[in-house]
């Protein structure tokens, strides 16, 4: 510019877009707000034998009172381990296999909840094919073969044996268990409504049935329960042992007494001498049948076997949320006797 010019005036609008700053070619993107990720679920891994005391069936329990059995969370980490474990009880047992059946027992008098037990047998192989059905209403004793209350021993199968398992995982844990067989069975609740009482009633009764050789032959009792009828009046009930009373002495004593009446005196003695003579050939009977049973060489079998097993009884790990057990037996059942540890 020359020295003395003017300036030219600037056009309003020129000099308000010398003020603003230069717009963008392109508009920026908005950016959405992140949303809060939820945090991963833990979800617990699933142990090799978490299922194991489930699948062995309490055998006895009332059919109406078995669903009452899982609504607790029952912990038997301790028998898993005694498999999975070295040094524990089912590790490394050579040849031998696993045979488990349910149980159940009461917590206590004041609290009768249902906890679960399980009873192992380390044999070679099954402990018997057969069930005992024995109650304490019932004098008499059944032994049938499994089947018929269908029940027998299944294989169980860990879960890194499962398809779907993680095999990595499964190559990992080097198992090295040994073969696990449950006692199982197959009959469903619904299915009792369609039986008979007296049939569906046997399988409360059930107890797994051992032959069991050492078992010493029980004392025989000489006293008898007399349950004499004399209607109109109720039944009478007296017990007669053989050994120490004399029939018509000791019938004289319950006139005298005026628990019998005179005129009931010989057919009192006749049901007395009767009774007595029942209960003499049942005790004969057993003793036969003891020492033909003895002669027979699957007893000789069986001895063997019993001397060699091991029994376990495993109860639940006390856990806070699990009611309490007061007391651990080692007793099992009729058959079985008492187990050689508790675990």
């Amino acid at each position: 510019m020359r020295k003395g010019a003017k300036r030219k005036a600037r056009p309003a609008a020129t000099e308000e877009a010398a003020t603003k700053p230069k717009a963008t070619a392109a508009r920026a993107k908005r950016v959405k707000a992140s949303q809060p990720q939820p945090e991963p679920e833990y979800v617990e891994e699933q142990r090799n034998l978490q299922d194991l005391w489930k699948a062995a069936f309490p055998v006895g329990t009332e059919w109406d009172r078995l669903e009452s059995i899982y609504q607790y969370d029952w912990d038997f980490s301790n028998l898993e381990k005694e498999f999975e474990e070295e040094g524990g009880k089912f590790h490394g047992i050579g040849n031998n296999k696993v045979y488990l059946f349910g149980q159940t027992e009461t917590s206590s008098p004041s609290k009768p909840v249902l906890i679960p037990t399980l009873v192992a047998v380390v044999a070679p192989r099954p402990p018997s094919m057969e069930i005992g059905i024995r109650s304490v209403q019932r004098e008499d004793k059944e032994i049938v073969p499994m089947r018929q209350m269908k029940m027998d021993w299944i294989p169980y199968i860990p879960f890194e044996q499962r398809e779907g398992w993680n095999s990595e995982r499964a190559k990992k844990s080097g198992s090295n268990l040994p073969q696990i067989f449950v006692l199982g069975c197959t009959q469903r609740k619904a299915g009792l409504k369609q039986m008979k009482e007296e049939r569906w009633m046997k399988f409360q009764y059930c107890m797994p049935y051992l032959m069991n050789p050492n078992e010493e032959e029980k004392e025989q009792s000489t006293v008898v329960d007399i349950l004499f009828p004399r209607e109109p009046q109720a039944p009478l009930f007296v017990q007669f042992d053989w050994e120490f009373d004399e029939v018509e002495e000791y019938t004289d004593e319950l006139i005298k007494a005026e628990e019998l009446s005179e005129d009931k005196k010989e057919a009192f003695m006749e049901f007395v001498r009767e009774e007595v003579k029942k209960a003499k050939k049942k005790i004969r009977e057993e003793r036969e049948a003891k020492k033909k049973l003895m002669e027979d060489p699957k007893y000789q079998e069986a001895k063997m076997y019993y001397e060699n097993m091991r029994l376990y009884k495993i109860y639940p790990v006390q856990t806070p949320n699990t009611p309490v057990i007061e007391m651990k037996s080692k007793y099992i059942n009729f058959y079985y006797g008492s187990a050689h540890e508790i675990i």
